[in-house]
């Protein structure tokens, strides 16, 4: 199977793997709720919160730099290396493991005593539920390598399979919970434990029966370690920075305005993270390919890949994000029976922005491959420090709450179009043509597909009577116009008739 194909297949994969989990999440979480009740809800997400902070911070920083790092290898083919590779990162993952015990039940069971506000009688509910979130997040911390070991094999199958029984398990985690007379919140952790054990054991299983790499041997190779964590410290640095300026923002938004904007904010931002994710699978099952090339020297291939694999990207995103630009009004309501202030305008210019992220999030992939993030995290990071004072001057002068999307989408803006291009040209050796052709594809096919729905959506009031007309015309037009485009414009020759082709085998088949 060809490199094309294999990302083909398991974007496939990846995508059932998330329609799957997002339709289980949506449902048991709220059985959950009406079950556990609001006050053990809260605890749960309280308690489960102080511990999972840990392993945010540790878990989020260092699996990128994991993957990378072992799918480089493969790349390679140096099995002795990638095996020493691995077995170096469970080596320094188990000692971070201990390094989040150690502060979880210190500092962390401090602060669960001292500084949350528990019910007395659910207090020792609390703690048992906590303990066991501390064994979840160790768990999870010491299964990052060899998760990276099946994106490196590119198994997107056995990835997808197993989220999906993940998914059933949790159904079933929920009927035991309604029937069962024991304590709601200690069985649901009690569970919650069981399951993601069962789940990493099959991982781990997996791994060892099938990749030779997987079977651990003491190392502690220290030229492997320094490289990851220098890797890993530049996205700690950037993940902590995002998530510092996100928060800085809603902190802002609170000072200046009601609450009900702050939620309006949060609710737009919930949807375009959805939607981001879905493009996101496109981008897991490409970037083993974008660094296995790069590791084995193929810089022609790499490249080739990384910028065919962001222009898909920009097309999944915008054949998702237009329609639901369109219809952002009408979804809310469906969503949530209500609008919160604000919500509408903050998600279409989510939506907007989300678009732009898909350049940056893409061009990062090269950085990746090469194992220089320095320069392109410093950028990300001086560009979202800085919109922070301006959004801050803006609200100061008195300027609407919209004037913090206009910040965050000329950010964006800048990033993807300018200062990552300029990276890719000036470290990856990108020529400017190479980024003009694929800008130029993608405005195409958007200044081709908008205008027709568009039109409907500035004339909806006078053309549709009903929201449900409203929402299923505008939704089916945005799909079809953007599906259109970019079949006709947007998809390369050999790929539309390798698509024509293979429904031709696939329809003969049938007869």
């Amino acid at each position: 199977m060809s490199g094309n194909d294999r990302i083909a297949k398991n974007t496939i994969f990846l995508y059932f793997r998330m329609l799957c989990t997002i339709v289980v999440s949506l449902y048991t979480s709220r059985i959950i709720l009406q079950t556990l009740g609001v006050n053990d809800y809260g605890i749960y997400q309280t308690v489960g919160g102080v511990a999972g902070l840990l392993s945010y911070i540790i878990n989020g920083s260092l699996a990128s730099g994991s993957s990378r790092f072992i799918t480089f290898e493969m790349g390679r083919r140096d099995k002795g290396k990638l095996s020493d590779t691995f077995s170096s990162l469970l080596t320094v993952h188990l000692l971070f493991g201990v390094v989040v015990a150690l502060l979880a039940e210190t500092i962390g069971l401090w602060f669960l005593y001292n500084k949350l506000v528990i019910p007395p009688e659910r207090f020792s509910a609390a703690v048992f539920t906590y303990h066991l979130s501390i064994l979840m997040s160790i768990v999870g911390i010491t299964q990052v390598p060899y998760t990276a070991v099946i994106i490196g094999h590119e198994k997107m199958n056995i990835y997808a399979y197993t989220s999906i029984i993940e998914a059933i398990l949790k159904l079933l985690l929920v009927y035991i919970l309604m029937v069962s007379d024991w304590d709601k919140l200690m069985l649901y952790a009690s569970l919650l434990f069981v399951v993601q054990c069962g789940i990493t054991f099959f991982y781990r299983y997996y791994c060892i029966r099938h990749y030779e790499e997987s079977h651990y041997h003491f190392s502690f190779d220290k030229s492997i370690i320094k490289k990851v964590l220098g890797f890993s410290s530049w996205n700690l640095v950037e993940n902590t920075s995002i998530s510092l300026n996100a928060q800085g923002t809603t902190i802002l938004l609170n000072m200046f305005f009601n609450p009900g904007i702050v939620t309006g904010r949060s609710v737009a931002n919930i949807v375009s993270m959805t939607a981001n994710s879905f493009v996101n699978n496109f981008r897991t099952a490409a970037n083993p390919q974008i660094v296995k090339r790069f590791s084995a020297n193929d810089f022609d291939g790499s490249k080739h890949l990384l910028l065919i694999s962001t222009k898909y990207s920009y097309f999944l995103m915008l054949i998702l994000a237009f329609p639901v630009f369109l219809v952002a009004k009408q979804l809310l309501y469906l969503w949530l029976g209500q609008i919160p202030d604000y919500s509408v305008v903050f998600l279409q210019f989510a939506i907007v922005t989300t678009l732009f992220g898909v350049f940056d999030q893409s061009f990062y992939s090269a950085f990746t491959a090469k194992g220089q993030i320095k320069e392109t995290t410093i950028c990300s990071i001086c560009v979202g420090y800085l919109s922070f004072p301006v959004i801050y001057v803006l609200f100061k002068l008195g300027y609407s709450p919209v004037s913090l999307s206009w910040v965050m989408l000329f950010s964006s803006l800048i990033l993807a179009i300018f200062i990552k291009p300029f990276l890719l040209v000036k470290i990856m050796g990108y020529t400017w043509t190479d980024i003009f052709v694929l800008f130029k594809s993608c405005i195409i096919v958007t200044v081709v597909s908008v205008p027709i729905p568009l039109l409907l959506y500035i004339f909806r009031n006078t053309l549709f009577h009903t929201p449900y007309l409203d929402f299923f015309i505008l939704s089916i037009s945005g799909v079809v116009c953007v599906a259109l485009a970019v079949w006709f414009l947007g998809l390369d020759d050999d790929i539309r008739k390798r698509i024509q082709n293979t429904i031709k085998t696939k329809l003969l088949k049938r007869k």
